[in-house]
């Protein structure tokens, strides 16, 4: 109980605590360095990218809600599949449910790095931590339970004992690497839509062209508008880190 206790404390206290942490340009390139090595090598890929697909899915889960809709059951596979159920009488909350996947982790990306850029990196980290564990509910597989319940206990364990500076680090080094991680997605998908066309049935831009009647290549552009964006405005608050 006190353990409980002191759990919750550490969360309400990352909303209300700021810390700012200055990043000298070398621990900025390592940083940029281990996301790069987490999000592009295929050995690493491997791992990590079954955190950015349970992130995606997340965003299908979460813009659901926003709609009203009543999510039944999400899964990850160990190929970095995902796939969630839900149900509802609106199209719109459909379409906007099918849309927030691959922008998920980009969006994410630039939000803990807005924090970090902010001094917010504890709220991030409590919104975090209690994202994860809600979201425990809605998942069905194996996979999908291992990968939120290490993700759910490592953010519980920085907010029970990790330094300010230290969340501050994993904060951006989390931002960065979702941000790389998304915009590899999306080349991925852009991929299947040119040269693996056998795998159309899998991709969301597809899914949403059949179900809503708007071509492909519209949500396609609309996943790009968006990742860029999240992408560009990432850079821009990293440069802005940067030692005068």
């Amino acid at each position: 109980m006190n353990l409980l206790a002191t759990w919750w404390d550490a969360v309400l206290r990352g909303f209300t605590d700021v810390h700012t942490t200055a990043v000298p340009l070398p621990a900025l390139l390592g940083i940029l360095a281990c996301a790069v090595v987490l999000s592009i090598p295929r050995v690493t890929w491997r791992w990590f990218g079954l955190y950015v697909t349970f992130v995606h899915e997340l965003g299908h889960a979460y813009a659901a809600l926003m709609t009203g809709r009543f999510v039944h059951s999400l899964r990850i596979g160990l190929d970095h599949s995902g796939r969630l159920v839900s149900s509802g009488r609106s199209t719109f909350g459909a379409a906007w449910s099918g849309f927030w996947g691959y922008p998920a982790p980009a969006a994410a990306g630039l939000a803990l790095i807005a924090a970090f850029a902010a001094g917010r990196s504890g709220a991030a980290m409590s919104v975090g931590a209690l994202v994860l564990l809600v979201s425990l509910i809605f998942l069905r597989n194996l996979t999908g339970v291992l990968v939120a319940l290490c993700s759910a206990a490592i953010a519980q364990l920085l907010i029970l004992f990790g330094s300010p500076t230290t969340v501050n680090y994993v904060v951006l080094a989390l931002g960065i690497a979702l941000s790389v991680g998304g915009v590899r997605d999306l080349f991925k998908l852009a991929g299947v839509h040119i040269r693996r066309r056998d795998r159309l049935p899998s991709s969301d831009a597809f899914i949403l062209g059949r179900t809503t009647g708007v071509p492909a290549f519209v949500w396609l552009t609309g996943f790009t508008v968006v990742i860029a964006a999240c992408a560009v405005t990432s850079v821009w608050l990293l440069w802005g880190m940067l030692p005068v």
